[in-house]
């Protein structure tokens, strides 16, 4: 009987390409691309524009600091979910002064309310940066597809005191992994000069969304935030990451059998024809490949 060997070592390299004036360009074709694997060109044997699959982690703020948004996030949750979970692997995760993957990954997230349920820790620091680097290792051996675009979609009043995690390691293995970050920041406010400013994030929490090809947004004012019944508006949200996943593309190719060293590769994509109002974004800058036993 003949065996027929199925090659799973597809490396899928979601990109986005923008205008001049940061508008999606969605009509490019393959042969637009060029794509290269540690300075060698890579022939592209996979092309997709728009997310055929996307895998989903919640990544909630559960500390007692964040007690006064737990409503706020959980609501979020669950119109973003509502919006772009049915048909995608889902996950969520609760933080606090320790890291909980309440939900792993799954593709039938039926009663998606219950998933977005848990009480804020007690008196609990929060561990932001702990936690983003466990959301990204989430994505690890989890099945999937590997042309799925990956987000996480981090919630939090942004004031990290806790981790032992610097956020440039995040940002480097999301880069790594092909995970984008959409950071949610629900700001606590503080008086000062007799009016409510909010207090600033601590520094790398909106990094984590413009260095891995995500998004950073701001909800809720001084008057939301001292209304109890104040629900975020999401529209912004919704836009964006709609944009984006309509606007990417993945490119995949097959990696010679001498990739499979251990080592890690570097990708690089950039358009064929040169545009100087066109920029590339590239969502997975290297990979490496283990060597088969």
């Amino acid at each position: 009987m003949d065996v027929v060997r199925v090659r799973t070592d597809l490396v899928a390299v979601p990109v986005t390409v923008v205008d001049s004036h940061r508008r999606y360009v969605s009509t490019l074709k393959a042969d637009d691309f060029v794509l290269t694997d540690s300075g060698r060109a890579a022939k592209i044997e996979y092309f997709a524009s728009g997310a055929e699959h996307v895998g989903l982690l919640f990544a909630i703020d559960a500390s007692g600091s964040a007690r006064e948004i737990i409503q706020q996030q959980r609501s979020a949750a669950l119109a973003l979910f509502s919006r772009f979970g049915p048909g995608s692997r889902v996950a969520v995760l609760h933080f606090g002064n320790f890291v909980r993957l309440t939900v792993p990954f799954t593709s039938n997230a039926t009663g998606a309310e219950s998933l977005f349920d848990y009480k804020p820790q007690e008196n609990a620091g929060t561990a932001i940066f702990d936690a983003a680097g466990a959301a990204v290792r989430s994505f690890d051996g989890t099945g999937g597809f590997s042309t799925e675009r990956r987000i996480v979609l981090l919630m939090s009043d942004g004031l990290d005191t806790l981790s032992s995690t610097n956020y440039k390691t995040v940002i480097d293995t999301a880069r790594l992994r092909g995970v984008s970050f959409y950071v949610i920041h629900f700001p606590r406010f503080s008086p000062r000069d007799g009016r409510l400013e909010p207090r600033p994030a601590t520094k790398g929490f909106r990094e984590l969304a413009e260095q891995t090809g995500g998004r950073y947004f701001r909800i809720g004012n001084a008057r939301s935030a001292l209304d109890p019944k104040a629900q975020p508006d999401l529209g912004a949200v919704f836009q964006a990451i709609e944009d984006d996943l309509k606007g990417q593309y993945v490119l995949g190719f097959y990696p010679g059998e001498g990739s499979r060293d251990d080592q890690m590769h570097l990708l690089s994509v950039r358009l064929s024809q040169p545009r100087s109002k066109f920029k590339v974004n590239q969502l997975k800058s290297s990979y490496n490949l283990k060597s088969e036993p």
